[in-house]
């Protein structure tokens, strides 16, 4: 028998994703104030242009991630499978969402695995901070080798969890769990945020772990503090609704990591090419979307998002006479107002 509260909540998540509007209101991402000047002499071919990358020694065929989403419940399974086959089709990156549920009942691991229809992804695992702080080294582990993956995601989620019925209170040895893993764990570390964005000082704090990698999940996409609001009564409920458009916005986290040396994985409120191109600009990696990919899934058309985006990514390095991610990022570009005043702090 699985673990009803926590599948009843995986299925609550995925539900709410799909049929209710949990976007930030007012804050965006800021990815549209990255402004490309347009070549109209580019002097190259779309067959030249070469979007290939390496993250964490993996060869890539594309800066894409498709997010840790889900697992946990029975609605979970298709969906990853599914997403995870277009991850090996096309050559992305795939993340697993938290695998907290397995250690509440190792008989949820099914819904996670995905190595039977992508041998060769380079694949994320995940779990939340406070449970790498309860658990040891080894168990954490165990939670890479059930599903074969290639790095693990701790993902920092306070303001989720806060508004979250009976989520977490209590967040103290978490830098100290991120220090020891990125010592002790078989695979890289992967510090996530959750939609609200990484701050100057947090990140500072990440850095002293050791830790390499970060994926920023910026503010001005789905608001995580949103869909538990939708979840939670009372008190909690006002907060939610109160703190809807908290965080960083996914523009300026992106710059405010790479200033420090660390690899990025450009996600929160990334909807397409353009987005990506942007990020990729500022200096992510990788760009990670989750929710267009939940919504292609349910519709039967994670291919076409897949075309899409690889399509509007070969447009634009065209038109900014761009034949790889190293000269893209040498282009003149244009910032607005709003994401300055973010920079310049």
């Amino acid at each position: 028998m699985y673990d009803i509260e926590i599948s009843k909540r995986k299925s609550d998540h995925i539900r709410i994703c799909l049929d209710e509007e949990i976007e930030y209101k007012a804050k965006t991402t800021l990815l549209e104030e990255v402004h490309f000047f347009h070549d109209s002499l580019p002097e190259l071919s779309m067959n030249e242009i070469d979007l290939s990358t390496t993250f964490c020694g993996h060869h890539l065929a594309a800066p894409v991630l498709i997010s840790g989403m889900t697992g946990g419940s029975k609605d979970a399974k298709p969906i990853n499978k599914a997403l995870a086959k277009v991850a090996q089709d096309f050559g992305f990156a795939f993340g697993v969402g938290s695998q907290r549920a397995i250690l509440k009942d190792p008989k949820l691991a099914h819904t996670y695995k995905v190595r039977d229809v992508a041998p060769d992804v380079f694949l994320l695992g995940n779990i939340g901070a406070v449970q790498a702080a309860e658990i040891s080294t080894d168990e954490l582990e165990e939670l890479v080798d059930v599903i074969d993956a290639n790095a693990m995601c701790i993902h920092l989620n306070p303001g989720q969890e806060l508004i979250q019925p009976h989520g977490d209170r209590d967040f103290r040895g978490c830098v100290g769990a991120i220090a020891r893993l990125v010592e002790e764990l078989s695979v890289p570390v992967i510090v996530k945020e959750t939609g609200c964005g990484l701050s100057p000082e947090t990140l500072d704090r990440i850095r002293r772990t050791g830790a390499k990698h970060v994926e920023i999940s910026g503010a001005g996409g789905t608001t995580w503090i949103g869909v538990e609001a939708k979840r939670a009564q009372g008190v909690q409920k006002q907060i939610g609704n109160l703190l809807w458009d908290w965080g960083v916005p996914t523009a300026p986290s992106i710059q405010y990591a790479k200033k420090r040396d660390l690899s990025v994985i450009g996600s929160g409120g990334i909807r397409n090419a353009k987005d990506m191109a942007a990020a990729i600009y500022l200096g992510a990696d990788l760009c990670g979307m989750a929710r267009p990919w939940l919504v292609a899934q349910s519709e039967g058309k994670e291919v076409e998002l897949a075309e899409e985006i690889l399509e509007g990514l070969r447009t634009i390095f065209c038109l900014t006479g761009s034949t790889n991610i190293e000269e893209l990022r040498l282009k003149r570009c244009m910032f607005g107002r709003n994401l300055r005043v973010w920079l310049d702090v």
